[in-house]
C-alpha cells in the first residue's frame, strides 16, 4: 500500500494545482521550497521519487502528475492530467460552452493544417460559426488571450499552436477524434503535433526530438529506414529568445516535411 501523502506533497500538489502545468526546473523548485517548509528525514531529495509517491495516492483518483517536452524547444514540463475526464469537460470550469466551441474549432485548425499551426485569422473568422451564439471578433481575440494565459494554447506572432499543457491532458481526446491526423513521435512515442514526416517510411519525428537525435548521428538519417533526412532540422532554442526572423525560420523548418497521412 502507497504510503501517505507527507505535507511536503501536499503543499506541492496545491501548487501544481493552481499553475496546471510547469516547467520541470520550476517543479523541482517547488519541490525543495516545500521540503525546506515540510522537512521529513529519511525522504529522497529526487524529484522523480518525490513525483512517484504523488503518483502512487493520486492513482485511486484517476489523476497523475506526467512530464513532457515542449515541440518546439524540447524544454522539459511536468503537469497534472485528470485521466477520468477524456474530452474538453475538463476545462470547463474556467471556461463557457461557446468559449469551450471556439478552442474545439481551433483545435480542428490546428489539427487538420498539416503543420501544427492556425493563424488568428482563421480563428477569427470562426466567430460567425459558433454556437450556441455567435462572438464577436473582440470576444474571440479575448477568449485566445485566455487560452494562451492558461497555457492550452501558445501563440507566436499572430499563429497558435497547442501548448504542452493541451498534449498532455488531451492526448486521448486528440486521438479518438482525429485518427487520421494525429500520429506518434517515433522516438519518444508521444502525440506529435509539429513534426516533420520521412518521405520514405512515413514515419513522424517531433522537431525537437529529431534534433536531438541527429545531433548524436554522423550524418541525418531517417532512425526507422536509414534514408537521407532531406529536411531541414531546426534548432532547439526556445522561440521566446530568438529574434523573429530566427523564430520564423524555426516555424518554416517545422513545417517543411510534413504531410497529412490519409
Amino acid at each position: 500500500m502507497a504510503a501517505a501523502l507527507s505535507d511536503a506533497h501536499r503543499r506541492f500538489l496545491q501548487a501544481l494545482l493552481a499553475r496546471g502545468v510547469v516547467e520541470a526546473a520550476e517543479a523541482e523548485r517547488l519541490r525543495r521550497l516545500c521540503c525546506q517548509r515540510h522537512p521529513a528525514p529519511g525522504a529522497s531529495d529526487a524529484l522523480d521519487d518525490f513525483l512517484a509517491a504523488l503518483n502512487a495516492q493520486l492513482q485511486p483518483l484517476s489523476m497523475e502528475i506526467r512530464r513532457g517536452s515542449a515541440e518546439d524547444s524540447g524544454g522539459a514540463y511536468v503537469a497534472l492530467v485528470n485521466l477520468a475526464e477524456t474530452d474538453l469537460t475538463k476545462m470547463a470550469s474556467d471556461f463557457s460552452e461557446n468559449e469551450l466551441e471556439l478552442f474545439k474549432k481551433t483545435l480542428d485548425l490546428i489539427l487538420m493544417s498539416g503543420n501544427g499551426f492556425a493563424s488568428s485569422t482563421e480563428i477569427l473568422n470562426l466567430a460567425d460559426q459558433l454556437k450556441p451564439k455567435k462572438m464577436k471578433k473582440m470576444e474571440v481575440e479575448q477568449v485566445l488571450q485566455q487560452l494562451v494565459q492558461k497555457k492550452w494554447l501558445c501563440e507566436k506572432e499572430g499563429e497558435y499552436t497547442l501548448h504542452i499543457r493541451s498534449i498532455l491532458e488531451l492526448e486521448q481526446y486528440i486521438f479518438r477524434h482525429y485518427p487520421e491526423s494525429a500520429r506518434k513521435c517515433h522516438i519518444c512515442h508521444s502525440l506529435s503535433i509539429q513534426s516533420q514526416v520521412c518521405e520514405d517510411c512515413g514515419i513522424v519525428l517531433h522537431c525537437s526530438c529529431l534534433s536531438k537525435y541527429f545531433q548524436t548521428q554522423p550524418e541525418p538519417r531517417c532512425p526507422h529506414c536509414k534514408q537521407f533526412w532531406p529536411h531541414r532540422i531546426p534548432d532547439l532554442h526556445p522561440p521566446s529568445q530568438l529574434p523573429s526572423s530566427a523564430r520564423r525560420e524555426s516555424r518554416k523548418a517545422s513545417r517543411t516535411g510534413f504531410r497529412h497521412q490519409q
